[in-house]
């Protein structure tokens, strides 16, 4: 038995002689799946991706909606309290005082001292209040669409598996289907909060931060856009290629699977031939493969976390610089200072969680990819609007097989060849013959 170091090594090279290849397997032995990569088929596109989810979340638009407009409300309420910062330290703290922007004087007209903080204060608890059950309900929403897409496209995968050709679903194995069912189609459904809750309430808070320091000083929306490109380029060069590292990390894991139900099944063979230290033998291997796979896309992806946790507090160091530099000529007031440093905070914040996120659904990417791929598989037996059900036919009606020849697609060799055989109604019969003769297809 090929040890797994052996195995992950020829699997190594297989990825840098095609670096393009998805859900390549590491060997000509590597159990098959009904989700293999058709060879040729080229990798579908975030937007493919996007675009399918989208189409399996149908029935949950609305509520998907509703939940982003709660999220986008809750986002940009969440902007207002640095502005609160800002208006305590230069309208209370500072000596003298200086005046609430033009736009807000007419509103904080009269209020002095203790009593402005006072007001200040509780506009912000209410806020606060607001912004917490708003995010509180819109989580809520997504939370109860992702049980229920995840038990609809569990439902709908099942339904498709057991109408493919019979040869499909012997491959694939019973547990290497509900590896599927339990993995990648659960997966879809968190694709809810990692695809779109996430990186949408990121997205919101970074564009309201950047129009907030846009109304600061023009010159910080620069530096902040400096790093957008960064974030494109990363995932153009880098993350969009540990997808494919995780969708063969989700068939390895199917193909453990396989063989352990498989074992099971068959354990009174597996016992009487004294297999069991074999089996147990395999399953380890496969596992230890399975962790050197894991190992090499942590450390991919760790990679390009470390990248942005050294860029960004680079970002935020520049950035602060100019701000500190700005106080020092009279153009910032301190109160300017503290508000900028918060939304300094706000901006950085999501461009970090939008690279970190980037990484992280892949995995999930991966999982829909191979969805998508066992619901292309056409059916064996299509719907048809002239079907009609068998007759039924009362009496003692045996089994007769005339002249019946049978071959498995994709091989040439002829498993059952001109088999004659009649069965009597209420009479039993054994099949006997060595392992592959075809008792099993018969």
């Amino acid at each position: 038995m090929d040890s797994s170091r052996r195995r992950f090594a020829r699997y190594r090279q297989r990825l840098r002689a095609h670096p393009s290849d998805l859900g390549v397997r590491e060997s000509a032995e590597a159990l098959p799946s009904i989700t293999e990569r058709r060879r040729g088929q080229r990798q579908r596109s975030f937007w493919e991706l996007l675009s399918a989810f989208w189409g399996l979340a149908k029935r949950y638009h609305r509520r998907l909606l509703m939940c982003l407009g709660l999220l986008t409300l809750g986002t940009l309420l969440g902007l207002i309290p640095p502005l609160g910062t800002k208006l305590a330290i230069d309208g209370v703290l500072s000596d003298p005082p200086l005046p609430p922007p033009s736009w807000l004087a007419g509103a904080l007209e009269g209020w002095h001292g203790i009593g402005l903080l006072v007001v200040i204060a509780a506009a912000v608890t209410v806020v606060v209040g607001i912004r917490t059950m708003l995010q509180l309900a819109a989580r809520w929403l997504a939370t109860t669409t992702v049980q229920r897409l995840q038990a609809d496209v569990r439902r709908k995968v099942l339904q498709h598996a057991i109408e493919l050709p019979l040869h499909r679903l012997q491959q694939t194995k019973s547990g290497g289907a509900a590896s599927i069912l339990r993995e990648d189609a659960g997966g879809v459904g968190e694709l809810v909060f990692n695809l779109l809750y996430t990186p949408w309430s990121a997205l919101v808070q970074l564009i309201g931060s950047l129009l907030i320091l846009t109304l600061v000083d023009w010159r910080l929306l620069v530096g902040g856009l400096m790093l957008l490109p960064l974030v494109y380029y990363s995932h153009r060069t880098w993350i969009h290629r540990i997808r494919p590292l995780y969708r063969d990390l989700r068939q390895t894991r199917q193909q453990i699977d396989a063989a352990v139900t498989e074992c099971f099944a068959g354990i009174r063979i597996v016992r009487s031939f004294t297999r069991e230290h074999t089996e147990a033998q395999r399953y380890v291997t496969s596992n230890h493969l399975q962790a050197r796979q894991a190992m090499m896309v942590w450390w991919r992806t760790r990679l390009i976390e470390v990248v942005w946790e050294v860029l960004i507090p680079l970002a935020s160091t520049g950035l602060l610089l100019y701000g500190g530099w700005q106080i020092l000529r009279g153009e910032l007031t301190l109160g300017d200072l503290m508000m900028f440093l918060v939304y300094l905070a706000m901006l950085l914040g999501p461009i970090a969680s939008l690279a970190s996120t980037a990484t992280q659904f892949q995995n999930n990417l991966a999982g829909l990819d191979r969805i998508l791929d066992l619901l292309a598989d056409p059916p064996e037996i299509p719907d048809s609007a002239t079907a009609r059900s068998p007759a039924v036919t009362q009496g003692p009606i045996g089994l007769e097989l005339i002249d019946v020849s049978y071959r498995y697609p994709a091989t040439q060799a002829w498993t059952l060849r001109r088999i004659n055989l009649r069965i009597e109604a209420g009479s039993t019969v054994a099949l006997v013959g060595r392992s592959g003769a075809g008792k099993t297809t018969l």
